[in-house]
Protein backbone atom coordinates (compact mmCIF):
# COMPACT_ATOMS: atom_id res chain seq x y z
CA UNK A 1 0.00 0.00 0.00
CA UNK A 2 1.47 3.33 -1.01
CA UNK A 3 1.31 5.80 1.88
CA UNK A 4 1.24 8.77 -0.48
CA UNK A 5 -1.65 7.66 -2.68
CA UNK A 6 -3.44 5.01 -0.61
CA UNK A 7 -3.30 2.66 -3.62
CA UNK A 8 -1.91 -0.85 -3.84
CA UNK A 9 1.75 -1.06 -4.77
CA UNK A 10 2.12 -2.76 -8.15
CA UNK A 11 4.52 -5.65 -8.78
CA UNK A 12 6.58 -3.36 -11.01
CA UNK A 13 6.91 -0.84 -8.18
CA UNK A 14 7.82 -3.60 -5.73
CA UNK A 15 10.44 -4.89 -8.15
CA UNK A 16 12.02 -1.45 -8.52
CA UNK A 17 12.07 -0.99 -4.75
CA UNK A 18 13.51 -4.47 -4.20
CA UNK A 19 16.25 -3.83 -6.73
CA UNK A 20 17.03 -0.69 -4.76
CA UNK A 21 17.67 -2.79 -1.65
CA UNK A 22 14.21 -2.73 -0.03
CA UNK A 23 13.95 -6.16 1.60
CA UNK A 24 10.30 -5.63 2.58
CA UNK A 25 9.42 -4.91 -1.03
CA UNK A 26 11.21 -8.11 -2.04
CA UNK A 27 9.25 -10.12 0.54
CA UNK A 28 5.97 -8.66 -0.74
CA UNK A 29 7.02 -9.37 -4.32
CA UNK A 30 7.75 -13.07 -3.77
CA UNK A 31 5.09 -13.80 -1.13
CA UNK A 32 2.40 -14.93 -3.62
CA UNK A 33 4.80 -17.56 -4.98
CA UNK A 34 6.13 -19.11 -1.77
CA UNK A 35 3.58 -21.90 -1.34
CA UNK A 36 3.85 -22.96 -4.99
CA UNK A 37 7.64 -22.97 -4.72
CA UNK A 38 7.46 -25.02 -1.55
CA UNK A 39 5.21 -27.58 -3.24
CA UNK A 40 7.56 -27.69 -6.25
CA UNK A 41 10.50 -28.30 -3.91
CA UNK A 42 8.51 -30.99 -2.09
CA UNK A 43 7.86 -32.83 -5.34
CA UNK A 44 11.55 -32.64 -6.20
CA UNK A 45 12.82 -33.67 -2.76
CA UNK A 46 10.01 -35.78 -1.24
CA UNK A 47 10.57 -34.17 2.16
CA UNK A 48 8.57 -31.34 3.70
CA UNK A 49 11.45 -30.16 5.88
CA UNK A 50 14.00 -30.31 3.06
CA UNK A 51 11.56 -28.32 0.93
CA UNK A 52 11.54 -25.67 3.66
CA UNK A 53 15.32 -25.45 3.40
CA UNK A 54 15.13 -25.32 -0.40
CA UNK A 55 12.71 -22.39 -0.33
CA UNK A 56 14.96 -20.50 2.08
CA UNK A 57 17.96 -21.07 -0.20
CA UNK A 58 15.89 -20.10 -3.24
CA UNK A 59 14.82 -16.83 -1.64
CA UNK A 60 18.40 -16.00 -0.67
CA UNK A 61 19.63 -16.69 -4.19
CA UNK A 62 16.75 -14.69 -5.69
CA UNK A 63 17.47 -11.70 -3.41
CA UNK A 64 21.16 -11.80 -4.22
CA UNK A 65 20.55 -12.22 -7.94
CA UNK A 66 17.59 -9.90 -8.42
CA UNK A 67 19.60 -7.61 -10.66
CA UNK A 68 19.84 -10.51 -13.11
CA UNK A 69 16.05 -10.76 -13.50
CA UNK A 70 15.43 -9.05 -16.82
CA UNK A 71 11.64 -9.37 -16.85
CA UNK A 72 11.39 -11.08 -20.23
CA UNK A 73 9.53 -13.96 -18.54
CA UNK A 74 7.17 -13.82 -15.53
CA UNK A 75 8.78 -13.57 -12.11
CA UNK A 76 7.35 -16.96 -11.14
CA UNK A 77 9.19 -18.55 -14.06
CA UNK A 78 12.48 -17.09 -12.87
CA UNK A 79 11.80 -18.23 -9.31
CA UNK A 80 11.00 -21.77 -10.48
CA UNK A 81 14.32 -21.83 -12.33
CA UNK A 82 16.18 -20.94 -9.15
CA UNK A 83 14.11 -23.39 -7.09
CA UNK A 84 14.78 -26.24 -9.52
CA UNK A 85 18.55 -25.71 -9.60
CA UNK A 86 18.55 -25.41 -5.80
CA UNK A 87 16.76 -28.75 -5.47
CA UNK A 88 19.03 -30.42 -8.01
CA UNK A 89 22.04 -29.39 -5.93
CA UNK A 90 20.41 -30.72 -2.75
CA UNK A 91 19.70 -34.05 -4.48
CA UNK A 92 23.33 -34.32 -5.64
CA UNK A 93 24.52 -33.58 -2.11
CA UNK A 94 22.17 -36.18 -0.65
CA UNK A 95 23.91 -39.10 -2.41
CA UNK A 96 21.19 -41.57 -1.54
CA UNK A 97 19.71 -43.53 -4.42
CA UNK A 98 16.61 -45.55 -3.44
CA UNK A 99 15.93 -48.76 -5.35
CA UNK A 100 12.25 -48.96 -4.42
CA UNK A 101 9.70 -46.58 -2.95
CA UNK A 102 10.11 -48.40 0.37
CA UNK A 103 13.73 -47.15 0.41
CA UNK A 104 12.79 -43.47 0.28
CA UNK A 105 13.82 -42.90 3.88
CA UNK A 106 13.36 -39.11 3.74
CA UNK A 107 9.74 -39.25 2.56
CA UNK A 108 7.33 -37.03 4.51
CA UNK A 109 3.62 -36.23 4.11
CA UNK A 110 2.27 -32.85 2.96
CA UNK A 111 -0.74 -31.29 4.76
CA UNK A 112 -3.81 -30.75 2.60
CA UNK A 113 -4.52 -27.53 4.48
CA UNK A 114 -1.42 -26.00 2.90
CA UNK A 115 -2.45 -27.07 -0.60
CA UNK A 116 -5.54 -24.88 -0.26
CA UNK A 117 -3.24 -21.86 0.04
CA UNK A 118 -2.45 -22.22 -3.66
CA UNK A 119 -5.99 -21.28 -4.65
CA UNK A 120 -6.47 -17.70 -5.68
CA UNK A 121 -2.83 -16.66 -5.42
CA UNK A 122 -2.31 -16.45 -9.18
CA UNK A 123 1.23 -17.65 -8.55
CA UNK A 124 1.14 -20.42 -11.12
CA UNK A 125 -2.12 -21.39 -12.87
CA UNK A 126 -0.66 -24.65 -14.15
CA UNK A 127 0.72 -25.56 -10.75
CA UNK A 128 -2.58 -24.76 -9.04
CA UNK A 129 -4.58 -26.77 -11.55
CA UNK A 130 -2.34 -29.81 -11.18
CA UNK A 131 -1.27 -29.38 -7.56
CA UNK A 132 -3.70 -31.79 -5.97
CA UNK A 133 -3.32 -34.30 -8.79
CA UNK A 134 0.45 -34.51 -8.47
CA UNK A 135 1.01 -34.57 -4.72
CA UNK A 136 -0.35 -38.05 -3.92
CA UNK A 137 2.08 -39.78 -1.59
CA UNK A 138 2.74 -42.74 -3.88
CA UNK A 139 3.45 -40.37 -6.77
CA UNK A 140 5.89 -38.34 -4.66
CA UNK A 141 7.65 -41.53 -3.52
CA UNK A 142 7.87 -42.82 -7.11
CA UNK A 143 9.38 -39.52 -8.25
CA UNK A 144 12.28 -40.12 -5.88
CA UNK A 145 13.26 -43.20 -7.91
CA UNK A 146 14.02 -41.03 -10.93
CA UNK A 147 17.45 -39.56 -11.61
CA UNK A 148 17.43 -35.91 -10.56
CA UNK A 149 17.39 -34.50 -14.09
CA UNK A 150 14.56 -36.79 -15.18
CA UNK A 151 12.62 -35.81 -12.09
CA UNK A 152 13.02 -32.14 -12.91
CA UNK A 153 12.01 -32.71 -16.54
CA UNK A 154 8.87 -34.63 -15.62
CA UNK A 155 7.74 -32.10 -13.01
CA UNK A 156 8.43 -29.09 -15.21
CA UNK A 157 6.85 -30.61 -18.32
CA UNK A 158 3.95 -32.68 -16.96
CA UNK A 159 3.04 -30.76 -13.80
CA UNK A 160 3.92 -27.15 -14.56
CA UNK A 161 3.42 -27.46 -18.33
CA UNK A 162 6.68 -25.75 -19.27
CA UNK A 163 7.64 -25.83 -22.96
CA UNK A 164 10.42 -28.29 -23.77
CA UNK A 165 12.63 -25.42 -24.96
CA UNK A 166 12.42 -23.68 -21.56
CA UNK A 167 13.27 -26.91 -19.74
CA UNK A 168 16.21 -27.52 -22.07
CA UNK A 169 17.47 -24.00 -21.42
CA UNK A 170 17.22 -24.46 -17.66
CA UNK A 171 19.03 -27.80 -17.69
CA UNK A 172 21.56 -26.68 -20.31
CA UNK A 173 20.65 -29.46 -22.71
CA UNK A 174 18.75 -29.99 -25.98
CA UNK A 175 15.02 -30.27 -26.64
CA UNK A 176 15.61 -33.79 -27.94
CA UNK A 177 17.34 -34.75 -24.68
CA UNK A 178 14.45 -33.28 -22.67
CA UNK A 179 11.88 -35.24 -24.68
CA UNK A 180 13.92 -38.43 -24.29
CA UNK A 181 14.28 -37.90 -20.51
CA UNK A 182 10.54 -37.26 -20.22
CA UNK A 183 9.68 -40.54 -21.94
CA UNK A 184 12.10 -42.48 -19.73
CA UNK A 185 10.69 -40.82 -16.60
CA UNK A 186 7.12 -41.63 -17.61
CA UNK A 187 8.09 -45.25 -18.25
CA UNK A 188 9.74 -45.56 -14.85
CA UNK A 189 6.69 -44.13 -13.09
CA UNK A 190 4.37 -46.42 -15.02
CA UNK A 191 6.47 -49.42 -14.00
CA UNK A 192 6.40 -48.31 -10.37
CA UNK A 193 2.58 -48.26 -10.68
CA UNK A 194 2.01 -45.87 -7.77
CA UNK A 195 -1.31 -46.45 -6.05
CA UNK A 196 -3.83 -43.64 -6.07
CA UNK A 197 -1.53 -41.36 -8.02
CA UNK A 198 -4.25 -38.74 -8.38
CA UNK A 199 -5.25 -36.72 -5.36
CA UNK A 200 -8.86 -35.62 -5.16
CA UNK A 201 -11.41 -34.50 -2.60
CA UNK A 202 -12.18 -37.13 0.03
CA UNK A 203 -15.11 -39.21 -1.22
CA UNK A 204 -17.97 -40.42 0.91
CA UNK A 205 -16.64 -43.97 0.54
CA UNK A 206 -13.21 -42.94 1.81
CA UNK A 207 -14.79 -41.16 4.75
CA UNK A 208 -16.80 -44.27 5.62
CA UNK A 209 -13.65 -46.43 5.49
CA UNK A 210 -11.75 -43.95 7.64
CA UNK A 211 -14.55 -43.86 10.23
CA UNK A 212 -14.76 -47.66 10.29
CA UNK A 213 -10.99 -47.93 10.71
CA UNK A 214 -11.08 -45.57 13.70
CA UNK A 215 -13.96 -47.48 15.31
CA UNK A 216 -12.25 -50.84 14.86
CA UNK A 217 -8.97 -49.39 16.17
CA UNK A 218 -10.50 -48.01 19.37
CA UNK A 219 -12.39 -51.28 19.92
CA UNK A 220 -9.19 -53.34 19.35
CA UNK A 221 -11.26 -55.25 16.81
CA UNK A 222 -8.52 -56.82 14.67
CA UNK A 223 -10.91 -58.87 12.47
CA UNK A 224 -12.79 -55.66 11.66
CA UNK A 225 -9.51 -53.91 10.85
CA UNK A 226 -8.47 -56.80 8.64
CA UNK A 227 -11.80 -56.67 6.77
CA UNK A 228 -11.05 -53.06 5.81
CA UNK A 229 -7.76 -54.04 4.16
CA UNK A 230 -7.28 -55.25 0.62
CA UNK A 231 -5.75 -58.67 0.17
CA UNK A 232 -2.57 -57.02 -1.12
CA UNK A 233 -2.55 -54.12 1.35
CA UNK A 234 0.89 -52.78 2.22
CA UNK A 235 2.25 -51.04 5.30
CA UNK A 236 5.45 -48.99 5.13
CA UNK A 237 7.10 -46.77 7.75
CA UNK A 238 9.69 -44.31 6.45
CA UNK A 239 12.50 -43.82 7.33
CA UNK A 240 12.66 -47.53 8.21
CA UNK A 241 13.07 -49.85 5.23
CA UNK A 242 10.08 -51.90 6.32
CA UNK A 243 7.31 -53.15 4.05
CA UNK A 244 4.59 -55.50 5.26
CA UNK A 245 2.39 -56.87 2.51
CA UNK A 246 -0.92 -58.69 2.77
CA UNK A 247 -4.13 -58.27 4.75
CA UNK A 248 -3.27 -60.71 7.52
CA UNK A 249 0.39 -59.69 8.04
CA UNK A 250 -0.67 -56.05 8.32
CA UNK A 251 -3.50 -56.94 10.71
CA UNK A 252 -1.08 -59.07 12.77
CA UNK A 253 1.25 -56.06 13.02
CA UNK A 254 -1.54 -53.93 14.46
CA UNK A 255 -2.52 -56.75 16.82
CA UNK A 256 0.95 -57.01 18.33
CA UNK A 257 3.20 -53.98 17.79
CA UNK A 258 1.53 -50.59 18.46
CA UNK A 259 1.16 -50.36 22.26
CA UNK A 260 1.62 -54.15 22.30
CA UNK A 261 -1.77 -54.50 20.61
CA UNK A 262 -3.63 -52.23 23.06
CA UNK A 263 -4.88 -50.01 20.27
CA UNK A 264 -7.53 -48.54 22.57
CA UNK A 265 -4.72 -46.73 24.43
CA UNK A 266 -3.74 -44.86 21.26
CA UNK A 267 -5.81 -41.80 20.39
CA UNK A 268 -6.45 -41.15 16.70
CA UNK A 269 -7.27 -37.77 15.17
CA UNK A 270 -8.39 -37.52 11.55
CA UNK A 271 -6.49 -35.21 9.23
CA UNK A 272 -5.56 -35.00 5.52
CA UNK A 273 -2.21 -35.43 3.77
CA UNK A 274 -1.33 -35.50 0.07
CA UNK A 275 -5.03 -35.64 -0.75
CA UNK A 276 -5.49 -38.86 1.27
CA UNK A 277 -7.38 -39.63 4.48
CA UNK A 278 -4.86 -39.63 7.32
CA UNK A 279 -4.67 -40.17 11.05
CA UNK A 280 -2.52 -38.60 13.74
CA UNK A 281 -1.66 -41.08 16.50
CA UNK A 282 -1.10 -40.11 20.15
CA UNK A 283 0.53 -42.52 22.62
CA UNK A 284 -0.08 -42.51 26.38
CA UNK A 285 2.39 -40.45 28.41
CA UNK A 286 3.27 -42.28 31.62
CA UNK A 287 4.16 -39.03 33.39
CA UNK A 288 0.84 -37.27 32.68
CA UNK A 289 -2.78 -38.09 31.97
CA UNK A 290 -2.35 -36.90 28.38
CA UNK A 291 -1.28 -38.68 25.21
CA UNK A 292 1.70 -37.37 23.28
CA UNK A 293 2.03 -37.12 19.53
CA UNK A 294 3.75 -40.13 17.99
CA UNK A 295 3.20 -40.14 14.24
CA UNK A 296 0.90 -39.85 11.26
CA UNK A 297 -0.61 -42.60 9.11
CA UNK A 298 -1.54 -41.82 5.51
CA UNK A 299 -4.12 -44.17 3.98
CA UNK A 300 -5.04 -44.77 0.36
CA UNK A 301 -8.46 -46.28 -0.31
CA UNK A 302 -9.41 -48.21 -3.45
CA UNK A 303 -12.85 -49.70 -4.08
CA UNK A 304 -13.92 -49.37 -0.48
CA UNK A 305 -10.83 -50.96 1.07
CA UNK A 306 -7.48 -49.70 2.33
CA UNK A 307 -4.74 -50.30 -0.25
CA UNK A 308 -1.76 -48.73 1.52
CA UNK A 309 -0.87 -47.40 4.93
CA UNK A 310 2.24 -45.24 5.21
CA UNK A 311 3.23 -44.55 8.80
CA UNK A 312 5.51 -41.65 9.73
CA UNK A 313 6.70 -42.08 13.35
CA UNK A 314 7.75 -38.45 13.71
CA UNK A 315 6.25 -36.06 16.31
CA UNK A 316 7.99 -33.23 14.45
CA UNK A 317 5.28 -33.50 11.79
CA UNK A 318 2.52 -32.41 14.17
CA UNK A 319 3.26 -28.65 14.05
CA UNK A 320 3.38 -28.88 10.25
CA UNK A 321 -0.18 -30.23 10.34
CA UNK A 322 -1.22 -27.63 12.93
CA UNK A 323 -1.86 -30.46 15.39
CA UNK A 324 -1.20 -30.22 19.15
CA UNK A 325 1.66 -32.27 20.52
CA UNK A 326 -0.53 -33.62 23.32
CA UNK A 327 -4.09 -34.95 23.37
CA UNK A 328 -6.36 -35.23 26.40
Amino acid sequence: MSAATGTETTPAELLRAARGGDSRAFQALVAPHLRALHLHSYRMLGSYTEAEDAVQDTMLRAWQGLSGFEGRAPLRHWLYRISTTTCLKMIRDRRREPATTADVAWLQPYPDALLSQLAGTGADPAGIAEGRESVALAFIAALQLLPASQRAVLILRDVLAWPARDVADLLDTSVAAVNSALQRARSTLAAANPAAAASRPLSRGEQLVLNAFMRAWQACDIPALAALLRDDATLTMPPQAIQITGRHPVADFFATVPAAGRLDLIRLVATRANGHPSLAAYLPDDSTDDCRGYGIMVLTVAHGQIATITGFPDPGLFPIFALPLTHH
